[in-house]
């Protein structure tokens, strides 16, 4: 191989690198903070009772509840047990699973963009 077909290749390989960390870290930044969110000005009417509970147990707290055995990977560290959990961690809930913020659950059955959205406005919104 030639000198600069070597470079060349290199440059591309670098520059696919650089692109899929990006794409990778994109929903890391304060864009995706729920503090950026907008929680509607009269407020929501979804609460822990009637819309945080059923999600998280749906959702959430096969892998990130304290008393399951198998947390298929989840950190110990993320339980979302309860309204005082959910507080702890409101920032990485939104910013892995509310609105377009799609990398949890994993799948293979995705929460439709209603359910997302809903969560998106029940976290702006303070996790009431």
């Amino acid at each position: 191989m030639k000198p600069l077909m070597k470079a060349t290749g290199l440059v591309a390989l670098a520059t696919a690198s650089i692109t899929a960390l990006a794409i990778g870290l994109a929903g890391c930044g304060p864009e995706q903070d729920y503090r950026n969110a907008t929680c509607p000005p009269e407020g929501t009417n979804l609460t822990y009772e009637t819309f945080g509970a059923q999600f998280l147990a749906k959702r959430c707290q096969t892998c990130h509840a304290r008393n399951v055995a198998n947390r298929h990977g989840a950190p110990d560290k993320y339980a979302f047990d309860g309204p005082a959990d959910v507080h702890q961690w409101i920032d990485r809930i939104y910013d892995r699973s509310a609105g377009d913020n799609t990398s949890m659950p994993p799948g293979p059955v995705d929460p439709p963009l209603a359910e997302r959205d809903a969560l998106e406005e029940w976290l702006a919104c303070g996790a009431p």
